[in-house]
C-alpha cells in the first residue's frame, strides 16, 4: 500500500512549479488542472464571453509554458501574482485588438475597462474580486494528492487540519497514537506545500 511520500523523500522533492519548470508532463498537467479555473474566472470577471475567455486562457498557459523557466520563487507576488501578470497582459492585448477591429464589442468603455486592470488582483478588490479564492486552489490540490496517502493518514490529516478536531479524539477514533496523528497532518501539509508553495 502507498502511504504517501516519506519525510526523507519529500524533504528533497522539488515543488510543483520546479517540476513544471523542468518540463515534467505530470507536473504540467497538475499545474494546469489547479490553475486553469482561476485564470478562467479572472478573464470572465474582466467581462469576456466564454469563447473569448477560453481563447485567452489558452494563450495564458501557452505563455506560462514558455516562460515558467524564468519564474523565481521569490517573485514578489508569488506564482499567482506572476500568473495574473501574464493574464492581465493577454487581456490587454485582446483589448488592443478589439479596439482596432471595426466590429469590436464593448467599444471604448470595454477597452478602457480591460486596460485599467490592476497590477495584482486582490481578494477584496472592487475592480476584480478574486472569485476563486486560495482555499479553493488548496482544495483542488488536495483532491489531486489524496490518492498518495492511505485512508487513515488522510482522515487524521483532514480531521486535524480541516475539521480542527482535537488530536486525542482523532487518535482514539482511528486507533492511532497522538504522535501518529500529528505526523499524518505534517506529511500531508508538507506534500501540499510542494504543490502550492506560494499558498501554504
Amino acid at each position: 500500500m502507498n502511504s504517501g511520500p516519506s519525510q526523507s523523500s519529500s524533504s528533497t522533492s522539488p515543488s510543483l512549479i520546479e517540476r513544471a519548470r523542468d518540463h515534467e508532463p505530470e507536473a504540467w498537467q497538475r499545474l494546469t488542472q489547479i490553475y486553469t479555473p482561476l485564470v478562467y474566472a479572472w478573464v470572465r470577471q474582466a467581462g469576456l464571453q466564454s469563447t473569448d475567455a477560453a481563447d485567452v486562457g489558452q494563450e495564458v498557459f501557452r505563455t506560462v509554458s514558455q516562460r515558467i523557466v524564468d519564474f523565481q520563487q521569490d517573485y514578489g507576488a508569488g506564482f499567482r501574482g506572476w500568473l495574473w501578470g501574464i493574464t492581465r497582459n493577454k487581456l490587454r492585448e485582446l483589448a488592443r485588438r478589439q479596439a482596432n477591429s471595426p466590429q469590436a464589442q464593448g467599444g471604448t468603455v470595454g477597452h478602457q475597462q480591460l486596460q485599467s486592470l490592476a497590477d495584482v488582483p486582490e481578494e477584496e478588490s472592487g475592480d476584480l474580486k478574486m472569485v476563486e479564492p486560495r482555499s479553493r486552489l488548496m482544495h483542488r490540490a488536495l483532491e489531486i494528492i489524496q490518492a498518495e496517502f492511505e485512508p487513515p493518514t488522510w482522515q487524521a490529516f483532514w480531521r486535524s487540519a480541516v475539521d480542527d478536531q482535537r488530536t486525542a479524539e482523532i487518535a482514539a477514533d482511528l486507533q492511532m497514537t497522538s504522535k501518529a496523528v500529528r505526523q499524518a497532518k505534517y506529511r500531508v501539509m508538507r506534500r501540499l506545500r510542494l504543490e502550492l508553495d506560494d499558498l501554504c
